[in-house]
């Protein structure tokens, strides 16, 4: 098989935040940050994969899935920000919870509230650039689409920041705009999707976007809630709504899952991929199941990366590789490699 092409573009540096505040305490330098991306580029480029620009896709697709109140919110969220006298670093500290929202809370319409309206953590910082990385984030999933649905067996968006936390109306863990989801709409305009999530973290927000819909398949393998993020999601009993019932399953795994295990995990996830019969398979990539990830609890190993990438190959569909997270920076190209490895060979 003939490399797979990556996309892969520069806009990403522009979202550059020098800290985050994670579990109550400051970060820095933050997590999701722009060596992640440079690193797995470097390393797909020498194994040989071929670069390719993302294209411009415009702000349509884009409110497929998401409220326009977010995007034009998180278009207009930093120069606002720093109009009504906040930091260089937009990160809210007063959350709209659904008790307030539930009882007739107000959108602030602006100034130094409105953040908290639409953010959940305080781990997604925003400066200047971010909106536009964000978009060529979502630009890069689009092109990659573009080219499975073209005839390509295999792409891979090398988006950042990351997408799969972000839903309908909200944004959070790191992600602001939902690429996966993103994408997943736009390749369904030819037939179903399944959405196999390989993060450590559960999708919370592609679950969101997806809970009602027959036409995609949700299937996310992560940590347990219980003790991980995001916490409020990924129980083995969400299983969608409405005419969605049944096209949402949550795998959730004990801290220390390693490659074996992990694999047997996997390979019930792909039966029901198998059972529900898509065009075209999207895979929200995480490597924070590496052994080595420092907010993850897994015990993944480079190699298991490999068979992972041919374990999804074994659907049998065109497949959209998205990038989501993973944080032990120094081994994410090697098993970017190892996971594009595996999807080739198992294809």
């Amino acid at each position: 098989m003939d490399p797979m092409p990556v996309v892969a573009g520069d806009a990403h540096r522009a979202h550059d935040p020098p800290y985050e505040v994670n579990y109550g305490e400051v970060v820095r330098p933050v997590y999701e940050r722009v060596e992640r991306a440079e690193r797995i580029r470097e390393a797909l480029a020498a194994a040989g994969h071929p670069l390719v620009e993302p294209a411009a896709h415009g702000l349509d697709p884009v409110l497929a899935v998401h409220d326009p109140a977010l995007v034009g919110f998180l278009e207009q969220a930093w120069p606002a920000w720093r109009a009504a006298g906040g930091p260089e670093v937009l990160i809210p500290d007063t959350f709209a919870i659904g008790r307030f929202t539930g009882s007739g809370g107000r959108d602030p319409g602006g100034g130094i509230g409105q953040p908290g309206w639409f953010c959940f953590d305080t781990a997604t910082p925003v400066v200047a650039g971010s909106f536009r990385a964000a978009v060529a984030a979502a630009d890069a999933a689009l092109t990659a689409a573009d080219l499975v649905a073209g005839g390509a067996p295999a792409a891979y968006a090398l988006c950042r920041p990351p997408g799969h936390h972000a839903g309908p109306g909200y944004y959070g863990g790191f992600c602001l705009l939902n690429n996966a989801a993103v994408a997943a709409r736009w390749l369904a305009r030819s037939g179903r999707v399944a959405v196999v999530d390989v993060d450590f973290h559960h999708g919370n927000g592609t679950q969101d976007i997806f809970w009602e819909d027959p036409e995609v398949l949700y299937v996310s393998l992560h940590g347990d809630p219980v003790g991980h993020y995001p916490h409020f999601t990924g129980g083995a009993d969400e299983t969608g709504g409405g005419p969605g019932r049944g096209t949402n399953r949550n795998l959730p795994l004990p801290d220390g899952t390693g490659d074996d295990a992990y694999l047997e995990a996997l390979a019930e996830a792909m039966a029901v991929v198998a059972a529900f019969d898509p065009a075209t398979l999207v895979v929200s990539a995480g490597f924070d199941t590496f052994e080595g990830d420092p907010i993850g609890a897994f015990a993944v190993t480079t190699g298991g990366f490999r068979r992972i990438g041919a374990a999804l190959a074994g659907a049998g569909r065109p497949t959209l590789v998205v990038q989501e997270g993973g944080y032990a920076v120094e081994a994410l190209g090697a098993n970017a490699v190892a996971l594009l490895e595996g999807v080739q060979a198992g294809a």
